[in-house]
This record gives C-alpha cells, sequence and structure tokens, in this order.
C-alpha cells in the first residue's frame, strides 16, 4: 500500500513540528512547509530523509510565496497527492488592535485566516474526488472568547467556525474536516511576539498532548477537538454564562487583574 501523505503548514516548530513526528511514526510521508529552511531540513532529516519529507519554504502571510502550498495542493503532478492537511500556521500580535499597525495586522489576516481558506478550499476537491483525506485546522480556544487585543481571536473564530460548517457539508464523502482548540501550550508562540507565558503552569499543555489527543479525535470523526478537561470545561462556561460576565474576566485578565 502507498503511504498515505501529511502536509503540514508551519511544521518547523512547536505544533506543526509534533504533527510531523506522530504522523510519520504511523506511517505518514511528510510535506514540511515554514519559513525556516534550515529547521525545516533538520526535521526532515529527523524524520527520515527526502524518502520520508519533502521540504517546501514558504512564507503564508506573502500571496506570491504561498502560491507554492496551493500548487502542491492542486497539481501533485509526479508526487503523491495529499491525504492529510494540516493548516497549523500561526501570526500572533501583541498591543491593541487599533494600536497594532495596519499591515502588521493584514499579514496576521494572510496566515490565520486567508491562508485556511485558500489552502483548504484548494485541498479538498482532490480528497472528495479520491473519495478519503482530511483537514485539521488548527485554532484556539481563544476563538469562543472575547477578549483584548489584536485579531487573533477573531481569526481563530472564524477558522473553528469554517471548520465545523465543512465537517457537516462533507458528510458521506469520506473526507472530514476538524478544527483543532487548544489553550495554552508549551511552544515558541508567545515568545516571538514578546509575550511571557501568564497564567497557572497546570493551564500549559505539551505539545505531544495536544497532538495526541487532536489525532485521536480526528479518528473519530470529531468535528472540533478541544484537549483537555480544563479548557473544555472553560469553553462550556463561556457559553453558558452572560455575555456581559464573560467581557468583565476577560477585560480583567487581560489586563492583569484577574
Amino acid at each position: 500500500m502507498t503511504r498515505p501523505t501529511a502536509l503540514v503548514t508551519g511544521a518547523s516548530s512547536g505544533i506543526g513540528t509534533e504533527f510531523a513526528v506522530q504522523l510519520a511514526a504511523v506511517g505518514h510521508r511528510l510535506v514540511l512547509v515554514a519559513r525556516d529552511e534550515a529547521r525545516l531540513r533538520a526535521l526532515a532529516d529527523r524524520l527520515g530523509g527526502d524518502d520520508h519529507a519533502e521540504v517546501l519554504v514558504a512564507d503564508l502571510a506573502d500571496p506570491a510565496s504561498r502560491l507554492v502550498v496551493e500548487r502542491r495542493l492542486a497539481e501533485p503532478g509526479d508526487r503523491p497527492p495529499v491525504d492529510l492537511l494540516v493548516n497549523n500556521a500561526g501570526y500572533g500580535t501583541a498591543g491593541e488592535f487599533v494600536d497594532t499597525d495596519l499591515d502588521v495586522l493584514a499579514a496576521n489576516h494572510e496566515v490565520n485566516v486567508t491562508t485556511v481558506l485558500r489552502l483548504t478550499r484548494v485541498a479538498l476537491p482532490g480528497m472528495i474526488d479520491r473519495g478519503h483525506g482530511g483537514v485539521i485546522n488548527v485554532s484556539s480556544v481563544a476563538g469562543f472568547l472575547p477578549g483584548r487585543g489584536s485579531v487573533y481571536g477573531a481569526g481563530k473564530a472564524y477558522v473553528t467556525m469554517l471548520s465545523q460548517n465543512l465537517a457537516g457539508v462533507l458528510g458521506g464523502t469520506g473526507v472530514h474536516v476538524m478544527a483543532l482548540c487548544p489553550g495554552f501550550v508549551k511552544t515558541e508562540f508567545h515568545q516571538r511576539f514578546g509575550r511571557a507565558r501568564s497564567g497557572p503552569g497546570f493551564a500549559w499543555m505539551e505539545a505531544d498532548r495536544v497532538v495526541r489527543d487532536a489525532l485521536a479525535d480526528f479518528a473519530k470523526g470529531r468535528p472540533v477537538s478541544i484537549p483537555s478537561p480544563l479548557y473544555k470545561t472553560i469553553v462550556v462556561a463561556a457559553r453558558l454564562a452572560p455575555p456581559r460576565l464573560v467581557h468583565a474576566v476577560a477585560r480583567r485578565t487581560a489586563s492583569g487583574r484577574g
């Protein structure tokens, strides 16, 4: 049997690297996407070299650079088609919306929203034609909660809803879409835009646990995966609590008073 192929964006660190490692361990061939070629090459070597991992260097905030990934998904040529797309790449910004440079906000939107839309749209027709495949869109618990800051939570709310809608529409096609919505995860993400880890230690999850739970939920056909009982409880509470209370807690937490 031909090995399935998974394309993982943001594969050079954190959750993306863990997806690549765990998928390789169960027999997937990988297409690794990120901006940092040196890290991608090192990961490809770790996974077994060119026979096991393909490297695509792309800046997903740049539409022209992103075309490399879109073409790999739509027109594999003599390469194996992608059976599983993991839209993991993320873009975080610090500071309030009105204080953040417009170009930075636009780049955030390109990575967190537009890239997910475009890559998912490009990947799905071939999967449907073949009668199997799937997409895991890495979203966030932040998409369920109002908060201050820039556009991160708003973008993740879109990703979660898009994934849920597609999961319903694609029933019976052999293709499944799922949103992965973790909370705090021990990666480089916060450090990259100048934020220290906040909150209690028990709220921070290891990336390997997040990915392991996500793959288990995907195999069960769940439209949304929220790792850990803590974050499941937070999401349920946010849905049931009066909106004014949710907004008040979000304001206190963001200002450091809660």
